[in-house]
């Protein structure tokens, strides 16, 4: 049994309301006597005036990112918002809307044994799988001291499969992004490198953004600024639909520091690269 939802009273001046009519058509707004109230229920959820919307904790999370803010699009990692306790109440909203998706869809999930409890699994895959990466804090990537006077100052470069989902039609997007660096002052543990590029690739993006997103964070993990991340995937948008290419390759680049100013450390870098495709199971 889910526990009973609380709203925030610093947020909602502890005043009580009825639903919003947008999120549920029929239902009677009624204002808030200490504030002056917008005139629509758009501007409600920009958190512009004095409604609450009481049944879904996922609108109250909405509007409470929006009056804080707090960009939440597909991509962003909005997990100082999401706590393992109220996942589980967001995952039964999402899956009542997802029976509704079906039902629009013409689909029998009381009747079709393939399509009963459809609804539930695809809101704990897009919440547990598929997207995790939006709603679970970064990895914590443990670093070692790399600052003695026979420290490492090469090159590092780990191969990491990707799984993730384009935000456009919410296709899959398979492949394998290649992280270079070259060492600063410190090192982090080589499995650190994969889970970081995991948690950046399991949301709604597109590749090029998530080039940029693992740079980032290995970056900001290794406090390097010399870093590398070529990815190569296919995409579900590509084959399963529009043009059907089923041959599809993207394949997407993010040079920092060295690996951009200098051609050796490039070189050496897609060199690198290379061998491990040749090394790499088929």
């Amino acid at each position: 049994m889910t526990k009973e939802f609380v709203p925030e009273k610093m947020l909602h001046n502890a005043a009580e309301f009825a639903p919003d009519k947008l999120l549920h058509p029929g239902a009677e707004l009624v204002p808030d006597d200490t504030a002056t109230p917008p005139a629509t229920a758009l501007a409600v959820m920009a958190g512009d005036g004095g409604y609450q919307e009481e049944k879904y904790l996922g609108n109250y999370l909405r509007a409470k990112m929006k009056r804080d803010n707090k960009r939440f699009w597909a991509g962003d990692n909005i997990s100082e918002y999401v706590t393992e306790e109220n996942k589980e109440r967001l995952i039964d909203e999402a899956a009542e809307a997802f029976e509704t998706v079906l039902d629009r869809l013409l689909i029998d999930r009381d009747d079709d044994p393939n399509s009963k409890g459809t609804a539930r699994r695809l809101a704990k895959m897009y919440f547990n799988e598929v997207m995790a990466g939006r709603y679970e804090p970064a990895p914590d990537a443990t670093a070692f001291p790399n600052d003695s006077a026979d420290r490492y100052e090469g090159m590092l470069v780990v191969r990491s499969e990707l799984r993730s989902m384009c935000s456009h039609h919410h296709q899959p997007v398979s492949g394998v992004a290649y992280i270079g660096i070259i060492a600063a002052n410190k090192l982090i543990g080589l499995s650190k490198y994969t889970r970081i590029a995991q948690w950046c690739s399991r949301r709604g993006t597109l590749q090029e953004e998530l080039c940029n997103d693992i740079a980032r964070e290995i970056s900001k993990a290794t406090d390097s600024e010399n870093v590398a991340v070529y990815i190569q995937a296919t995409h579900g948008c590509c084959e399963n639909r529009g043009i059907m290419a089923h041959s599809s390759l993207t394949q997407t680049t993010v040079l920092k520091g060295a690996f951009k100013s200098d051609q050796s450390v490039k070189k050496e870098f897609f060199d690198n690269i290379k061998l491990q495709q040749d090394f790499a199971p088929r």
